[in-house]
């Protein structure tokens, strides 16, 4: 395969409704679209998110990352063999630029999958897509009333499974677990609280106060600070789903030896894209370590797919999986088929499954 255009854009898409969270607020996209087009004449699109909080990046700094690398990477990957050649010769660069080599790499795997007519997950030699995904509701810091509408709405269409970002109003959050307790039967809760305690004892002291039993609890105190977060899963009786706090492989180092206080939240533009999140995946079911397959806030169709290939190659050690918003959140996607959640917390794949590459097709001019 020959790349003849290799181009980059900011992706700005309001959304319907806010999303704010301790750590951020946001009522638009703050990502990146990387295009590419071949010799044969095939196009795709590649799509990273961007987070200062998370891995350090922001789209200027994806954009001149981009620009550093955009010749030598038309010039050197033409296979899949030559991708990950390439990727082994710039790890350290990978490793500060997750979301931005996410959007690339996406776009080369799409257009090389394409050019075979193949989908991802036979390019990948992974399985087939089949069976149903189904989905977490994710309910960000709003006024009760803000809430408790949002919450009414996941459970006509059938969510028992909820992650509930944590204000730190501690009324507030009792309250907000109240509702879900009342209004969904049998519901299966983690709190997410984006790194917002500074010591165990308060994140402990906080979460014992909610008084509610938990699967888990994700990032709830500053990140990559392994021995504190081990001590508040034994506190708490409960799981730790590392986010922010784990981003490169090397990081299983520091859990490897109490893998059943942990949980791996995997998402693609965070762990530096598909084949970098398939090695995580693998690694983690080697250790007996699960995974969520999670999405950054504003994700368009693009990265909802590609967490597909993830969540079904590894449905045995999957415990829960996020996105999937489309337009519900989104003004509008960039592709069609919108991939979003339906009835029953479930996604259809019946329109991508034998379709080339990642199966979408592209409505919105670069």
């Amino acid at each position: 395969m020959k790349i003849t255009q290799l181009e980059i854009k900011e992706l700005d898409i309001p959304f319907n409704i806010d999303f704010k969270h301790s750590a951020a607020e946001r009522n638009m996209t703050e990502s990146v679209l990387v295009k590419a087009k071949s010799v044969a004449g095939h196009h795709s699109l590649g799509e990273g998110c961007p987070r200062s909080y998370v891995t350090g990046e922001t789209v200027g700094s994806a954009i001149a990352f981009f620009e550093k690398y955009r010749s030598s990477i038309q010039q050197q990957i033409g296979s899949l063999s030559d991708l990950r050649v390439w990727m082994a010769n710039h790890k350290d660069e990978i490793d500060n630029n997750l979301a931005a080599w996410c959007a690339v790499e996406l776009a080369l795997l799409d257009l090389m999958a394409k050019e075979k007519g193949q989908s991802i997950e036979t390019f990948l030699s992974l399985p087939r897509l089949s069976g149903e995904f189904h989905y977490t509701a994710v309910l960000g810091v709003n006024a009760l009333d803000v809430f408790k509408k949002q919450l009414q709405q996941y459970a006509y269409l059938g969510f028992s499974d909820f992650k509930i970002k944590v204000s730190g109003e501690l009324g507030q959050d009792k309250q907000q677990l109240e509702l879900i307790t009342n209004i969904v039967e049998n519901a299966r809760i983690r709190l997410d609280a984006n790194n917002l305690w500074n010591t165990e004892e308060e994140a402990i002291d906080y979460l014992k106060r909610l008084e509610k039993e938990l699967v888990a609890v994700e990032e709830p105190i500053q990140v990559k600070q392994y021995d504190s977060l081990s001590q508040i899963a034994l506190a708490l009786n409960t799981m730790i789903l590392l986010d922010e706090s784990f981003l490169i492989k090397e990081q299983f180092d520091h859990i490897q030896d109490n893998p059943e206080r942990w949980i791996v939240n995997v998402r693609i533009s965070k762990m530096g894209g598909l084949l970098r999140s398939l090695d995580i995946a693998q690694i983690g079911k080697s250790m007996g370590i699960p995974i969520i397959i999670g999405a950054q806030v504003g994700e368009t169709s693009i990265l909802t797919r590609a967490a597909l290939t993830v969540a079904h190659a590894y449905r045995d050690i999957l415990l829960a999986q996020e996105g999937a918003f489309g337009t519900r959140l989104l003004k509008y996607d960039i592709v069609e088929p919108s991939l979003m959640i339906g009835q029953g917390a479930k996604l259809s794949i019946a329109s991508i499954t034998d379709n080339a590459g990642f199966g979408l097709n592209y409505i919105s001019s670069f």
